[in-house]
């Protein structure tokens, strides 16, 4: 249920409330704007004696069911985007950030030269994969705790917070102690137990859409790190699994404002992976942005055609810089702006 607080509720009201959700058994959000004060009550459906016993305490104005089963995430519990912060820019409301760099770590210079090119043209986030989930056993699997320390002195040299995928509970906490955002990809985005590992961090969740999953799951899936008390997600929409054959997966565009008309939580687009042809790559960059998207995750490598993994969708330099002037041209008209991400002189 949502609980309005009455105009003028100051911290004492609310922590009045607060403590009334949790006597009941029920996990308090609270959400406070400029003129209004609200507060979640999250679990399971409450009786109508619960929902009368709240609107008769003095505090409240009124007192709502939330009738959406991904609670936390839904409009219903906080009406006002979800913003994101990070030193080199934000996502969320009129805020847009890139992410970019290679699909996975592979040497100290690789990871370095693309940090810089990457920061050169705008980026305002490094992302590389140090493990990497891949369909055969027997293809490149990542640098492990190599290539996260790779990041971490990338991250040194160029300012930029980094972006890097955990695949199981037990490396959450090695990779949170280097990583600034965790990344959840499309095959763990129901791994259950890892939602709930990583939603035990301070660490923003970067959470990629499962290949086969509707919306309502993938908001579900997001309720699990939610529920844990980690607030701070990114929902990426990177493609999903149709007939059509021309691309590696086909980008979901529609997505976009339906997410964005069901929660708060930042939405992104993965153009890189649902593409699987860096010639598609700007295309569908540029459709997300112009459909809304907070944010985009983009792949770029030094030297594409060499890269141990995903070669055929990482872009170019040339062909990242000419991106970012693209999406730099689209913003204005959809109302968006990137905030930080200082180009290196």
């Amino acid at each position: 249920m949502l609980i309005i607080l009455k105009h003028g509720a100051g911290q004492v009201e609310i922590e009045t409330i607060v403590a009334e959700i949790q006597r009941v058994g029920y996990r308090p959000h609270v959400s406070q704007g400029e003129n209004t004060t609200l507060v979640g009550a999250i679990g399971k459906g409450p009786t109508p004696e619960l929902l009368e016993h709240f609107r008769a305490l003095p505090e409240v104005a009124e007192v709502i069911p939330i009738s959406k089963p991904y609670k936390l995430a839904s409009l219903e519990v906080q009406p006002k985007p979800s913003v994101i912060s990070w030193p080199t820019g934000s996502t969320g409301g009129n805020a847009f950030m890139v992410a970019a760099g290679p699909c996975g770590v592979e040497s100290r210079e690789q990871i370095l030269t693309a940090a810089r090119f990457v920061k050169r043209h705008g980026a305002q986030m490094l992302r590389g994969g140090a493990f990497k989930p891949r369909t055969s056993p027997y293809s490149y699997q990542g640098m492990g705790r190599e290539g996260l320390e790779l990041l971490v002195e990338a991250r040194a040299e160029t300012g930029l917070p980094i972006v890097t995928e955990v695949l199981s509970p037990e490396q959450v906490e090695l990779v949170a102690h280097h990583a600034d955002m965790l990344q959840i990809g499309a095959r763990n985005a129901q791994n259950f137990a890892l939602l709930q590992a990583v939603g035990e961090t301070n660490k923003p969740v970067m959470l990629k859409r499962g290949m086969s999953m509707t919306l309502e799951e993938f908001l579900m899936s997001a309720e699990y790190v939610l529920s844990r008390g980690n607030l701070k997600v990114i929902l990426v929409e990177r493609g999903i699994r149709t007939f059509e054959k021309a691309t590696r997966f086909t980008l979901d565009v529609s997505a976009v404002p339906v997410l964005k008309s069901w929660t708060h939580l930042p939405v992104w687009i993965d153009p890189s992976h649902a593409a699987g042809k860096r010639d598609y790559v700007t295309a569908l960059a540029l459709a997300g942005v112009a459909a809304g998207a907070d944010g985009i995750i983009v792949e770029t490598h030094p030297e594409p055609e060499k890269a141990l993994s995903d070669a055929a969708q990482q872009l170019h330099e040339h062909e990242f810089a000419l991106l970012m002037k693209k999406v730099r041209a689209i913003l204005p008209a959809v109302g968006k702006q990137m905030v930080g991400g200082l180009e290196l002189a």
